[in-house]
């Protein structure tokens, strides 16, 4: 009889087993509005969720919510809205730490380097005043935004007076650039590069040695991998940074696109941390030796292998994408010595017989696929190799969510296909915000450039379309993605492609239940729903109150809530900053490792 009265009390209202409701600590969270992102359930005044199982109880109104667990004690927010964690499902963390957190320094125009002059005197500054020997990592040189030169050695050896050894990322995370002193720590015999990798290469003067530039990631990261370790002395702490930095953004869930055994330890250690304030999940390199392992952490809550990761072609930003049109003819691509192209399937990075091998090799594991890819020549290929390992493994029509990251150049009937094959998409907005006025004319004609990051044409095909930031490529800045694919503006504030606006609504699943989706806990994450995790943002304003174009204005990032825990970014880079470094002093060049196997 009591719980029959117990029920009719509540007859609109979810709520977990009875013996969680009898024996649970349960703590309840008031705000002014939250929004669920859950269709049945759209708005809710409270929230319930259980401090042991970390899962939510009730969501609903505070009556409601409060008479399921009586005893609970509440904790009003006032004005603050709560929506789910926002999920960013294309990141690399330890990398994108290693290369932009102190001791690194971060050049890239977002972030106040607009022009090669300011990361020349950068450079310069950071010569002269860090100390002797050590050498220095600079990342997010773009040579189409700062209409920076092609940086060689020569060009890079007059700003090191010092001689210190430095090497310079190129935005694109594409390129490497070093000046003379690396190559001396190279030990390439007579300065002359190694045999290009498949899939990269080196540049060289005309009497073979090297001219200080590394080309794709399977040359990068041969560079790189000697620096790294020498110029960043304590990379776990640099991981560190960029977890707070996601977390500081709203971000509660993301993903290790560069993963490889070596990152193991670094990804096991920040997740037992009482603050840890991140859910991460694993792709592993596709040609790591033990990429097909069966890799589990003890709490796979909150680290887990996902699937695989595979490279198409490279970057818009270079020139080197897989695409059907090419650049146009002027001063900033000639500045940028792009190859105008278009390069059509030379822009690959692996033939389509060594795509079909790591599919035939992965996809009988059950894995998950997740394909790097701009072009839509590219896109074409991946589709088409997709499509044969699906039907050679009988995969069609079940749920095995295989992705593609990025697609900058994607068609409307390309996403069609994809949809059709079952194969979901994350999208990348900050190709569109930051270059979006250079692709819009500069970079390409109008019909291609003001069409990319075609977000309208993806979300009519259902492709459980996702947004993410690429890591230390742009800011993990998911209000910012939001509002610029609403209002389908680049960062100066001009519209480009304006049919390829989404809705509020549909931005907002980009960021929460559609990256879910893609990384497979969409039962767990992703909208505020009884038995799913309480992972929230909360927000200084309702977003859906406001105009899209204040949303970066008047929306901010109060904090995140992790499994009901209110996160403490600072506490938690302690936490990260105790543990004994000496334990993760391999993890820089493991993460470099790991997209130097690419090469292989």
């Amino acid at each position: 009889m009591t719980h029959k009265l117990i029920l009719k009390a509540l007859p609109i209202l979810s709520l977990c087993c009875l013996s969680n409701f009898v024996f649970a600590e349960i703590q309840i969270l008031k705000a002014s509005t939250i929004i669920t992102m859950d269709d049945k359930n759209p708005r809710a005044e409270a929230i319930a969720f259980d401090t042991t199982t970390k899962k939510i109880t009730a969501v609903g109104s505070l009556k409601n919510v409060t008479a399921s667990a009586p005893n609970a004690k509440v904790s009003d927010l006032g004005s603050a809205v709560l929506m789910p964690g926002f999920i960013d499902p294309h990141n690399h963390p330890f990398l994108s730490g290693l290369s932009t957190q102190e001791p690194a320094y971060w050049v890239a125009p977002y972030v106040g380097y607009k022009t090669w002059a300011d990361v020349k005197a950068k450079i310069l500054k950071a010569d002269a005043e860090a100390p002797a020997g050590r050498p220095l990592v600079f990342n997010g040189v773009d040579r189409l935004l700062q209409q920076a030169p092609l940086p060689t050695r020569a060009v890079l050896d007059p700003l090191t007076p010092s001689g210190r050894a430095i090497v310079v990322i190129d935005n694109s995370g594409h390129a490497v650039y070093f000046n003379s002193a690396t190559l001396k720590l190279l030990g390439w015999k007579g300065g002359k590069p190694p045999a290009n990798p498949v899939g990269g290469s080196y540049g060289r003067y005309k009497d073979g040695t090297s001219n200080g530039v590394g080309n794709e990631s399977a040359a990068l990261f041969t560079i790189l991998g000697p620096i790294l370790p020498k110029a960043i002395p304590q990379p776990l702490q640099s991981g560190a940074k960029w977890y707070a930095y996601m977390a500081s953004l709203g971000i509660t869930s993301t993903s290790e696109h560069t993963y490889n055994s070596g990152q193991y330890k670094g990804y096991l250690a920040l997740a037992s941390l009482p603050n840890s304030p991140l859910r991460m999940h694993v792709y592993h390199m596709a040609i790591e030796p033990d990429a097909g392992a069966n890799v589990t952490w003890p709490d796979p809550s909150m680290v887990r292998k996902n699937g695989i990761k595979l490279w198409a072609d490279g970057s818009p930003w270079l020139g080197s994408v897989a695409t059907s049109f090419g650049y146009l003819d002027n001063a900033r691509t000639k500045q940028a010595e792009i190859i105008l192209g278009p390069l059509g399937e030379k822009g690959m990075n692996y033939t389509r017989l060594q795509l079909d091998q790591m599919l035939d090799q992965y996809a009988p594991m059950g894995y998950q696929m997740a394909f790097h890819c701009n072009g839509d020549v590219g896109f074409d290929v991946v589709l088409d190799a997709y499509e044969r390992a699906l039907v050679k493994n009988k995969l069609l029509g079940t749920d095995h969510r295989w992705r593609v990251e990025h697609l900058g150049a994607a068609r409307a009937d390309q996403f069609k296909r994809a949809e059709s094959l079952g194969v979901t998409v994350s999208l990348a907005p900050f190709q569109f915000i930051y270059w979006g006025d250079l692709l819009d004319g500069t970079m390409f004609k109008p019909e291609y450039g003001a069409q990319w990051q075609s977000a309208g044409d993806a979300f009519k095909a259902n492709v459980h379309t996702s947004f993410h930031n690429d890591g230390s490529v742009s800011p993990p800045d998911t209000l910012r993605n939001i509002q610029h694919m609403v209002t389908r503006t680049s960062d100066s504030g001009k519209v480009h492609g304006a049919n390829q606006a989404v809705t509020l609504d549909q931005a907002l699943r980009a960021s929460t239940i559609n990256g879910a989706y893609q990384l497979k806990r969409d039962k767990e994450i992703g909208s505020l729903e009884v038995g799913k995790y309480a992972d929230l943002v909360e927000l200084t304003a309702d977003i859906t109150a406001v105009k899209p174009g204040e949303i970066t204005d008047k929306v901010k990032v109060k904090g995140t809530w992790l499994g009901g825990k209110r996160i403490d970014p600072k506490q938690f880079l302690k936490e990260a900053a105790a543990i004994d470094p000496s334990e993760h002093k391999d993890l820089g060049s493991a993460s470099t490792k790991s997209m130097h196997q690419h090469s292989h």
